[in-house]
């Protein structure tokens, strides 16, 4: 039989296994659309902001930083996440700061994406950052960041091969080439 949807799985007992700094991890028990039952491992994770900044000379502001769970340094787009009770716009601005030295005068939304649901829940709001004046909040005492700038022409070749291997990054560059029509 062919479904034009899928059903959903029904919550039936859930437990907490570890709650750290950044994520909690639950595993879940679910009763099946079909009948039966199966295991569910969650990462919860909340909200996040990327950011798209585009400087004045038309180029997109990335930063570099070493990333422990895959031992190497990896260039991203700006990103962070939402604090509690932090509007994302207003995180989207404080990780400008924090991580380029700048604020946006525009801020615009590109939209939203789970990052990885398949085992987590985060969700990623996407924002392009244009008009940019220097403001520079205190970055994370454990965030070591170098700023580096790139035209939008490059960007296409730097995913392809693999300079760009953040999945974030490659997501929100994407949806701004698409909907800026710019590249």
């Amino acid at each position: 039989m062919t479904r034009s949807y899928m059903e959903a799985e029904r919550y039936l007992s859930g437990e907490t296994v570890f709650r750290g700094r950044i994520v909690s991890v639950r595993v879940d028990s679910v009763e099946l659309p079909g009948g039966g039952t199966a295991s569910r491992e969650v990462v919860e994770h909340r909200a996040s902001v990327v950011v798209v900044p585009i400087d004045p000379d038309g180029n997109v502001v990335l930063v570099r930083q070493y990333r422990y769970p895959v031992g190497k340094t990896l260039l991203e787009a700006p990103a962070g996440v939402i604090e509690e009770s932090e509007a994302p716009e207003a995180c989207a601005q404080r990780e400008l700061q924090e991580e380029v030295g700048y604020r946006a005068r525009s801020l615009r939304c590109l939209g939203r994406f789970w990052t990885t649901p398949g085992f987590c829940d985060e969700r990623m709001h996407v924002y392009l950052a244009t008009d940019l004046e220097p403001s520079r909040l205190e970055p994370d005492p454990d965030e070591n960041i170098a700023v580096e700038t790139f035209p939008v022409s490059k960007i296409r070749d730097m995913t392809q091969n693999g300079e760009i291997e953040d999945a974030k990054t490659i997501a929100a560059l994407l949806m701004f080439i698409c909907l800026s029509g710019e590249d």
